[in-house]
């Protein structure tokens, strides 16, 4: 199986750094940068600074909740920072639904109407939303697994999209990393964070079963790194999801060390 690696980061990065970063990750064979999206800053901001930087790296925000963000408003967002849908992946997710199976189900329809042109890829973690975004989606997004249990999310996408007679659309997730001397505890604070931000995320940190400070990658230099990396081969798409200092050369640091091969 062919792999690409992509780079992440937390909304809101000064596009002093954003855009030279982005510029970095391309020199350095990334196929794509990524924003997540969180109530203080929007990740479609991010992707127009990254947009600055580069010319053939693609665009990825993962993931925008529904519960904060309507599809129409999204594409809006889309068309105000003139981002080429050519070049986009906007991630889903429902956010702090109630019910988001059935909350992600019926916005397909919808998602597909407003967006038109982009790739839609579904936050996917449980089995049912995995074989939902096999179905339907343009891919599977993957968040805080280890190479294990993503193995066998993969294969839930997979059985989605047998059963809806499609291809399997590529499977991607962030990989939470950091790299030196604090990396472990970097990896660990943002785990902690996770696993009490609501149900689904506890109940997915239960059925994982791994101790805090373990679902990730931390190490104290490259070549670690690059094993730990090297494990989750059943992501078409590893984004690195940077755990370093909101500064050029903290996160330049980190995607040399990680960058593919």
């Amino acid at each position: 199986m062919s792999q690409d690696r992509a780079f992440g980061v937390a909304a809101g990065l000064d596009p002093e750094i954003a855009t030279p970063l982005a510029e970095r990750c391309e020199a350095l064979g990334y196929s794509s940068v990524w924003s997540n999206d969180h109530p203080g800053a929007n990740g479609l901001d991010t992707l127009a600074a990254f947009a600055e930087g580069s010319e053939r790296l693609e665009l990825g925000v993962a993931v925008m909740a529904l519960d904060r963000h309507k599809p129409a408003e999204i594409n809006q967002g889309v068309e105000r920072l003139g981002l080429d849908r050519e070049r986009l992946w906007i991630g889903i997710g429902a956010g702090f639904s109630e019910r988001p199976l059935t909350t992600m189900r019926n916005a397909h329809a919808a998602l597909r109407d407003a967006l038109p042109g982009v790739r839609l890829v579904l936050a996917a973690m449980g089995p049912k939303m995995c074989g939902l975004a096999g179905s339907s989606f343009d891919g599977a997004f993957f968040n805080w697994m280890t190479p294990e249990f993503a193995a066998g999310a993969r294969d839930h996408v997979h059985a989605g999209a047998r059963e809806a007679g499609r291809e399997p659309p590529p499977v991607l997730g962030y990989v939470r990393t950091a790299i030196g001397p604090d990396a472990a505890e970097r990896l660990s604070k943002e785990e902690s964070f996770y696993r009490d931000l609501h149900d689904g995320y506890r109940n997915h940190f239960a059925r994982l079963g791994e101790r805090q400070g373990t679902v990730g990658v931390a190490d104290r230099d490259r070549e670690g790194v690059q094993a730990a990396l090297s494990r989750y081969t059943a992501l078409d798409v590893v984004v690195v999801r940077s755990l370093a200092s909101a500064t050029l050369e903290a996160m330049a640091t980190l995607a040399e060390a990680a960058a593919p091969s």
